[in-house]
């Protein structure tokens, strides 16, 4: 799905435009050896660790990454149990133009990409009847010019400030097909929990997305090569009142000089880690501010396609928002009669308590309703349950009802030039993304360049 179809942003903020052309440059120039005796240790192996710690190395620094899971990448996971990758976490790599990073990366680590179309889509009714194609159009249009509009009050939810505004959609399944399937996936966030106000005030790269076909995995692998990376390192507390800090995991004790927290916000939300003393109230505060989003994956697998193969996409204006409502054809990409759907927002969270027979029946029921009675279910079937993950706690973060965009800003402030914080969740600019990841771990590499440079 491409981020920010309806909204105009430039293509860079402030802190990106500030950014770039030093990363930039110094891939293309050559990169100097800085020589210190000084010990980094970055928590977390997602492409925000990865990407500082592959940093720092090049340039001679000692950095040891300690990941809690058995493999690198985070939210960057693909699934390859049925011989097709299944990206669990990440899909797409949004707005490929413009300089984006992961550009970059994916060439260098043989990933493989496919040119979505948004346009390339039917959507079905709860009757099964197909929604004539100018009746989306004209529905798009006021859906963007709405969401370009609205703008609430810190203390008013994005559902409130909108149904307030617009009570002649709340039964409208159309529009909460595309606040669900548009907004919830875009966002990560239930529109009943997602601020009115910064919703939509973060930036994005140029270009139709493209989506990964051969696994979001490469880049992990490629940018962990010849890294020092502990895995199966679940880090338990940090403590940093003393000369030296203290990082303790499951198996064992660390001591660094400085330290990159790189670990996804839900973690940070559920003090999975410990830090005495404890963080900044300003740190904190915008921990509890901001929350992690719910957007989770259902692969489904056929002998025979029974849908219209050409499509990419194919929406469903279910009675339950977020439940099933919109399908990507994996066929157009992959070998493999396959479909993956998605579940968002409160619903979401609510398949992770379902079994697998009560969320494939949710499914087929709706697949049922558009091609009838007698399609079969499918042969093998993969989920995700990212919310009640112990690593992620969450798919990604969003400034959430009672928040302010500038929430996210406050992860750029390190802890007395010690412990430095790392991920999607601290970029304001793209929040939410694999390019915003990453660019954050170069942010926050290059403040320890300049801390070990006093």
């Amino acid at each position: 799905m491409e981020r920010r179809i309806f909204i105009e942003r430039s293509i860079l903020g402030s802190a990106g435009a500030c950014l770039l052309p030093f990363f930039f440059n110094s891939c293309h120039n050559k990169i100097p050896v800085f020589t210190t005796n000084k010990k980094i240790i970055i928590i977390g192996a997602g492409i925000a660790g990865l990407g500082a710690a592959k940093f720092l190395d090049d340039r001679g620094v000692d950095v040891t990454v300690l990941e809690a899971q058995k493999k690198v990448g985070g939210r960057l996971r693909t699934n390859r149990s049925l011989g097709i990758p299944f990206d669990e976490g990440a899909s797409w790599i949004h707005g490929p133009k413009g300089g984006n990073p992961i550009m970059t990366l994916a060439d260098k680590a043989g990933v493989q990409t496919f040119l979505t179309s948004d346009d390339s889509v039917e959507v079905f009714d709860i009757g099964g009847g197909r929604y004539d194609s100018a009746v989306l159009v004209d529905a798009e249009k006021k859906f963007n010019k709405i969401l370009n509009d609205l703008r609430g009050d810190r203390d008013s939810s994005f559902a409130t400030t909108f149904l307030d505004s617009y009570p002649q959609y709340a039964s409208d399944r159309l529009w909460m097909y595309m606040l669900s399937a548009y907004l919830e996936f875009d966002t990560g966030a239930d529109i009943a929990d997602l601020s009115s106000l910064d919703f939509y005030d973060d930036e994005s790269f140029p270009g139709d997305d493209l989506i990964v076909t051969n696994g979001y995995d490469r880049i992990a692998n490629y940018l962990s090569r010849d890294l020092n990376v502990i895995l199966e390192s679940k880090v338990n507390s940090i403590s940093y009142n003393n000369s030296r800090i203290k990082i303790i995991t499951d198996n064992d004790e660390y001591n660094a000089d400085l330290v990159l927290v790189a670990v996804p916000l839900g973690v940070l939300k559920r003090n999975s880690i410990q830090f005495q003393p404890g963080l900044p109230s300003e740190t904190q505060k915008a921990i509890d501010n901001l929350d992690m989003g719910s957007v989770n994956k259902f692969f489904c697998l056929w002998d025979k396609a029974f849908w219209n193969t050409d499509l990419q996409y194919i929406g469903y204006t279910s009675n339950v928002k977020g439940e099933f409502n919109y399908f990507l054809n994996l066929k157009k990409f992959v070998p493999a009669n396959a479909l993956m759907t998605f579940a968002f927002g409160n619903y979401s969270v609510e398949t992770e308590s379902m079994d697998d027979s009560e969320v494939m029946h949710a499914i087929m029921a709706n697949l049922e309703t558009i091609y009838g009675d007698n399609i079969p279910y499918p042969k093998q079937f993969l989920r995700t349950k990212w919310s009640s993950n112990e690593f992620t706690f969450g798919s990604y973060s969003f400034c959430a009802n009672g928040s302010r965009s500038s929430d996210f800003d406050v992860f750029k402030k390190s802890v007395n030039n010690r412990i430095f914080f790392a991920g999607e969740h601290t970029s304001r600019d793209y929040r939410g993304t694999v390019h915003g990841a990453y660019l954050s771990g170069i942010r926050e590499a290059k403040k320890i360049i300049d801390v070990l440079s006093i």
